[in-house]
C-alpha cells in the first residue's frame, strides 16, 4: 500500500525569484512515480503517495530542476513525521496569530546540534515576547511582532542556518496536516 509523504521546497515563488508553476512541480513528482500528488498554496508544499520510501529529496530536487530550471532544497517527510511535528509544538498555546508562528524543519537531522547551539545563543530573555523551542528535527518560533521584525527569526533562520531549514507558518502547517489526513 502506498505511503503518504510531504515534500517541502525551500524558497520557491517568494517574490519574483525561483518561479515554479505548481502544475510543473506536480508533474515532476509524477514523473518520479508519485501518485495522488497535491500542492498547497503556490509555495512548494506537496503531498503525495508512493510505494516504499518514495522519491528522495535529492531525486525530487533534480527532477524539479530538470523540468523547470529552478534549483531548490527539498525536504521530504513521512506523514507520521509531520503529524509528530505539528502535535509536538510546545508553543501552540501562545499562537494568537498563525502567521506569526513558524515551524522550521531541518533538511538533515544531523544539523540539529548546530540548530540547538544557535537556539542557546539567541534564546529570548524573560522579558521578550518571542519564544523558541526545539523538536526532533524542527525549531518552533513564536514571533508576535511579525517575522520581518523578529530578531529571533533573523538569528535562527537567517545566514546562520542558510539552506539547512525550510519554514512554514502555523496556518500552513495545519493545512498540510489536514491534506495528509485526507
Amino acid at each position: 500500500m502506498p505511503a503518504t509523504h510531504l515534500a517541502l521546497l525551500r524558497g520557491i515563488n517568494v517574490g519574483t525569484a525561483k518561479r515554479v508553476p505548481m502544475a510543473e512541480l506536480k508533474g515532476a513528482l509524477e514523473d518520479l512515480g508519485a501518485t495522488d500528488v497535491r500542492t498547497l498554496l503556490n509555495s512548494g508544499n506537496v503531498v503525495f503517495s508512493a510505494k516504499g520510501r518514495g522519491p528522495t529529496a535529492e531525486r525530487i530536487q533534480q527532477a524539479v530542476q530538470a523540468r523547470t530550471g529552478v534549483s531548490a532544497r527539498v525536504t521530504v517527510l513521512k506523514a507520521a513525521e509531520w503529524r509528530a511535528i505539528v502535535e509536538g509544538n510546545p508553543l501552540v498555546d501562545r499562537c494568537e496569530n498563525p502567521s506569526r508562528m513558524l515551524v522550521a524543519v531541518l533538511a538533515d537531522a544531523a544539523d540539529l546540534p548546530k540548530a540547538k547551539a544557535l537556539v542557546d545563543k539567541h534564546r529570548p530573555g524573560p522579558d521578550s515576547k518571542e519564544a523558541v523551542a526545539v523538536g526532533p528535527r524542527v525549531l518552533y518560533l513564536w514571533c508576535p511582532d511579525g517575522l520581518l521584525d523578529s530578531p529571533l527569526a533573523e538569528a535562527l533562520l537567517g545566514p546562520a542556518l542558510k539552506e539547512a531549514a525550510t519554514s512554514r507558518n502555523w496556518g500552513t502547517a495545519l493545512k498540510l496536516l489536514a491534506m495528509l489526513d485526507a
